[in-house]
């Protein structure tokens, strides 16, 4: 192995992997000395490649500082991290016990423990967090004993309801998960709701977020505070430019006639939010100033002195535009009244999970979160993911993620935090690319996504960690498990009880026929397809091929007309294999533009599965033939602005519509 390698291999960088198809991949030396560099480790010259090596060797020390455990079991640490002997270990309610350290050829252990929680284990010369986590995260058949449940997968700005607006958002959210909870659904996914950019209407994407502590608050409902308006609702397509300065505009009106009542409300969400929220809505206030002024993006292009959060021109800015500073912390404590009405509202009608949010894998380096916890993530790096089925040209997906040294070095408190926020108006989460939770394709910033390569995580903790949040909010966690999966991170996964996402289109057998319902897996939640792929419809009718060779996009067919001969032998297996699941009994298969019974029999199938849920996307339960977003496209396809033809409850209520909602809950209650 070359210096290089060596550095890159310590370093948590993998270089060779192998790709979807299973061929081995290695990664490029010119690709490993910009990450390495970008990673704050110089690799150019020999010289630079050994300093980097003294430096990694010196930064283990960082790896005492932190440990995570499963409860019952003992615990192994590194010989660098203490002596056997006794220490002295205090719990997180603040009670403290003496502990036995005994050596082992590999280290010290530290005896099984029986109370999950975050404590502190206190040795001679050192003290080390530690994570006692549960032996598995909180699961359907704990939220619903003996049930299999359904609920839908629902883009939150595509909703309507009976009041007239430009699109859905939590006041839409909490009438829709009333309507399908009174229809039988137990869980309603919901598109991320993390923060954005509110004055850039240009940025709309649900996983490019400004921060995850926060919240999305184009989505915050003014008619909470009797603020009602009237705007188009007809058009079919979200005109994001138009419609978030409308917003803003009508949530302006709420803020400037707000009442006393709601100005005491404000002030002591602001107390409990602390300095992390006050350091948001000063970044949301300075980006709307520099965006305005200079067109700036990201804080990057601020002058130097408003980099810092900490500066004394941040805190100038904050005095001299004290209105506009509250208004965006008004705007948070809107958004979160909203999304807290929206998951009561969900479990009051019923529904023993509620919402279950997203969240997305990352953040703009330009945001919130980069602004005021730099130290936090990687710099210079975007991650993506390289070719595979769902992106076959790769993916670059322009946001950056946590640091895996920084996690260890602050004891995932981000990483905690972000968890938090996510579960804090949820019954269930589900973590964007779980395949991050091992290991991430990162890319140097302007480089192609075939030049990255795999950065590794620390999957033991950062699972641990799921579990002992997941417990404590008696929430499910759903990892979506696609595309070039790390061998062995299903089975940790399985071990912690975290459900993977299988989905009709991906399930088959060897021979290429779909896999009967009865032998999917009991670890996964069972889907037909995500917002990153075809719909049942349009899958049936070839509309991803039109956008596949209208946008000439990659595709493992030498010609258009290859790819839609294929398509049609593709549907006569799909359509077989209902036939033989029971689910369809006609012979003639429908041809490509008769799509409803074939939705009608893909919602059955999938509700056939021995999956402990069912998340079908409400595209599919309305027979929609459009996808919400296209990977690898921006303005070639209106990814994030379709919306729904009709309000919620009048969909729920056509005919063709219940009866598949109610086949769905005759399968999930067999």
């Amino acid at each position: 192995m070359s210096a290089l390698a060596a550095l890159a291999e310590a370093a948590g960088l993998r270089t060779d992997w192998t790709d979807a198809a299973g061929r081995a991949q290695r990664v490029s030396d010119d690709a490993l000395i910009a990450i390495l560099a970008a990673l704050g480790l110089p690799a150019g010259s020999d010289a630079a490649i050994a300093e980097s090596r003294r430096r990694l060797k010196a930064d283990k020390a960082v790896e005492c500082s932190f440990m995570s455990a499963d409860v019952g079991r003992p615990l192994l640490l590194p010989k660098e991290c203490g002596a056997a002997g006794r220490a002295r270990l205090v719990l997180e309610d603040g009670t403290e016990q003496d502990v036995t350290l005994e050596e082992v050829r590999d280290g010290i252990i530290l005896p099984a423990l029986d109370r999950t929680g975050y404590h502190r284990l206190m040795l001679a010369d050192r003290s080390i967090g530690l994570a006692v986590a549960p032996r598995h995260c909180f699961r359907v058949e704990d939220a619903a004993p003996g049930s299999r449940i359904w609920g839908p997968a629902v883009q939150i700005a595509a909703l309507r309801d009976e009041r007239e607006s430009s699109f859905g958002d939590f006041g839409t959210l909490a009438r829709a998960a009333s309507a399908f909870a009174t229809r039988g659904a137990d869980a309603m996914a919901i598109s991320p709701v993390h923060a954005l950019f509110p004055a850039d209407a240009g940025r709309y994407s649900p996983y490019a977020p400004s921060s995850r502590l926060f919240l999305n608050v184009f989505f915050a409902d003014p008619s909470l505070l009797g603020h009602t308006s009237r705007s188009p609702s007809s058009a079919e397509l979200i005109d994001w430019a138009t419609a978030i300065p409308e917003r803003l505009a009508q949530l302006r009106a709420a803020y400037d006639s707000r009442s006393e009542g709601v100005r005491d409300a404000v002030a002591a969400y602001a107390e409990r939010g602390g300095a992390e929220l006050l350091r948001h809505v000063r970044f949301d206030a300075l980006h709307a100033y520099f965006f305005r002024r200079d067109g700036a993006r990201g804080w990057q292009d601020w002058p130097p002195d408003y980099r810092n959060p900490t500066s004394g021109s941040v805190s100038a800015f904050a005095a001299e535009h004290e209105d506009e500073v509250g208004f965006y912390l008004f705007l948070q404590w809107l958004a979160e009244q909203g999304l807290d009405k929206a998951q009561r509202a969900a479990r009051r009608a019923g529904m023993a999970v509620g919402l279950i949010a997203d969240l997305a894998v990352g953040m703009d380096a330009g945001g919130s979160h980069a602004w005021s916890r730099p130290e936090e993530l990687l710099t210079g790096l975007s991650i993506g993911a390289p070719p595979d089925p769902l992106g076959p040209d790769g993916q670059n997906w322009g946001i950056t993620g946590f640091s895996p040294q920084a996690l260890q070095r602050t004891g995932f408190d981000a990483f905690i935090a972000t968890i938090r926020a996510a579960l804090s108006h949820a019954g269930g989460i589900r973590v964007d690319h779980a395949l991050g939770l091992r290991r991430m394709w990162v890319v140097p910033d302007g480089a192609s996504p075939t030049d990255g390569a795999y950065l590794t995580y620390p999957l033991d903790d950062m699972l641990r960690l799921l579990a002992l949040e997941s417990e404590r909010a008696k929430a499910i966690v759903i990892g979506e498990d696609l595309g070039t999966v790390p061998e062995g991170l299903r089975d940790e996964m399985e071990r912690k009880e975290m459900l993977g996402m299988r989905v009709l289109w991906f399930e088959r057998e060897e021979d290429g026929t779909f896999t009967p319902p009865d032998r999917w897996p009991t670890g996964a939640a069972a889907m037909t397809s995500t917002h990153d792929l075809p719909t049942v419809a349009g899958w049936w009718s070839g509309r991803d091929i039109d956008w596949t060779w209208s946008l000439r996009r990659k595709s493992d067919a030498a010609s258009e007309a290859e790819h839609r001969s294929s398509r049609a032998r593709e549907r006569t297996r799909l359509w077989s294999s209902m036939r033989d699941a029971g689910v369809v009994t006609a012979d003639l298969m429908p041809g490509p533009d008769d799509t409803s019974p074939v939705v009608d029999a893909a919602l059955a199938y999938v509700g056939s599965t021995p999956s402990p849920i069912s998340i079908l996307p409400m595209e599919d339960i309305v027979g929609i033939v459009e996808q919400p977003n296209l990977p690898g496209t921006t303005s070639e396809h209106p990814n994030w602005r379709r919306r729904m033809p009709a309000a919620t409850g009048d969909l729920l209520d056509r005919p063709e519509v219940a009866a598949r909602i109610a086949t769905l809950n005759d399968k999930r209650n067999k």
